[in-house]
């Protein structure tokens, strides 16, 4: 059975401690594959991404050449009705066009902390493994505290050996006054200059 791990976020920009993590993952979890899935629409956040879906997928694609299991997917682009780009909604889609395969969510704690806020949080858990991604000495009491049945804590899984996390905020501002942050790998890099983004 194919194990494959989904990388999910705005990646705008994607960086180098995003690469950082889903090598991590797939080490650590035997992942024969790690889908980056850039999102169309955040249903959490207000604020849009700058760049463009096609420019942050086109980014993304240059950073899965990094590792021979990353692959850039479209799978979470945005939806034609305009409404927002929903985890289930995902997760459903792939078990239903790709039969035989295990799934796994790659997340922040943060944002797995967050989710009885997501869409049909009660069955997440049933369509995929979730690899939390937390940080030494991260207290294992707030999950805990989440009210899980033993059979949904038993398909979540930490990823505590990550270094300090890459603000992509503080990578936007230092793009915008014309800096080359050592985060950003070299082609992304040349891609927003050809394409002026950021500033």
């Amino acid at each position: 059975m194919r194990r494959i791990g989904i990388f999910g976020g705005t990646f705008d920009p994607p960086h180098s401690g995003h690469i950082d993590v889903a090598k991590a993952a797939a080490d650590s979890f035997a992942l024969s594959e790690v889908w980056w899935t850039p999102v169309g629409r955040q249903p959490l956040k207000t604020t849009p991404p700058q760049a463009f879906y096609s420019q942050r997928l086109a980014m993304v694609r240059m950073v899965c050449e990094a590792d021979y299991r990353f692959v850039a997917s479209g799978a979470d682009a945005p939806r034609g009705d305009g409404q927002p780009n929903f985890t289930i909604d995902l997760l459903q889609t792939l078990h239903g066009e790709n039969p035989g395969c295990s799934w796994w969510n790659i997340v922040g704690a943060d944002s797995f902390l967050d989710l009885p806020r997501w869409k049909y949080p009660d069955q997440l858990l049933n369509f995929a493994q979730w690899i939390v991604v937390s940080r030494p000495g991260f207290d294992l009491s707030r999950i805990d505290a989440m009210g899980l049945t033993s059979a949904q804590q038993s398909r979540v899984h930490l990823l505590t050996d990550i270094e300090e996390p890459i603000s992509a905020t503080d990578l936007r501002d230092a793009l915008k006054r014309g800096e080359h942050p050592a985060a950003v790998p070299p082609p992304v890099l040349r891609y927003i200059e050809e394409h002026g983004l950021y500033r």
